[in-house]
């Protein structure tokens, strides 16, 4: 029987125990995680997607079948435009409507003293994948929005990439996914520059005089 942890029992980076805030931000990043390899170009193998969840500390067996997968990839992408949001009220008015579609009610659960009672709004502890996705996700994503009043993410600008990414809190906009994209980008535009004050333009050229001796 698979049991999904949606908060578990964890010591925060700090030494404290865990708390709703701690549990939220990590479903917010396995959910981040899980959009980036479950929308790639390509549809990620189940040992994939395993990998992710691993990674992000989902226990138990772990057997899932193509159809979990295209499910999953399914919710993937829904969950994606969330992190596309412009704004607050784009994010809010798109997690209305993945919240409109969760199959159960909101309830509390602890897996069977697994882990801490937190909240769940799937229609029970051993819901498909596809719909476990989608419902723990939107409700992270959700209280990410009404705690920081801001999106919750957004997608990585280089044009080589697309990821999604969590917002880090306060500071300037964040425009890539990770240090590497960023710098990328700043070394291909520090070439597109330098190739540039390289050219000079063909109609200057012609403005050019020609000395004959």
């Amino acid at each position: 029987m698979r049991q999904m942890r949606y908060i578990r029992r964890m010591v925060t980076s700090d030494g404290g125990t865990w708390s709703a805030r701690h549990a939220v931000e990590a479903a917010a990043r396995r959910t981040a995680a899980l959009v980036n390899v479950l929308t790639a170009r390509e549809a990620p193998s189940a040992a994939a997607v395993v990998a992710v969840l691993r990674e992000h500390g989902e226990p138990g067996e772990l057997d899932l079948s193509e159809r979990d997968t295209a499910e999953m990839r399914a919710a993937a992408l829904r969950l994606r435009e969330v992190f596309a949001a412009p704004g607050a009220a784009e994010a809010a008015a798109r997690l209305n409507g993945l919240l409109a579609l969760t199959a159960g009610s909101l309830r509390l659960t602890s897996h069977r003293g697994a882990s801490p009672w937190h909240p769940h709004l799937d229609s029970h502890d051993d819901a498909p994948w596809g719909e476990w996705l989608l419902a723990s996700s939107a409700l992270a994503l959700t209280v990410l929005v009404w705690d920081r009043q801001c999106p919750p993410g957004g997608l990585c600008a280089s044009a080589s990439c697309g990821n999604v990414f969590l917002t880090q809190g306060a500071g300037p906009p964040r425009r890539y996914c990770s240090r590497r994209c960023a710098t990328r980008e700043r070394v291909a535009a520090h070439r597109r520059a330098k190739a540039a004050e390289g050219r000079q333009p063909a109609d200057e050229m012609d403005q050019v005089p020609i000395v004959r001796r």
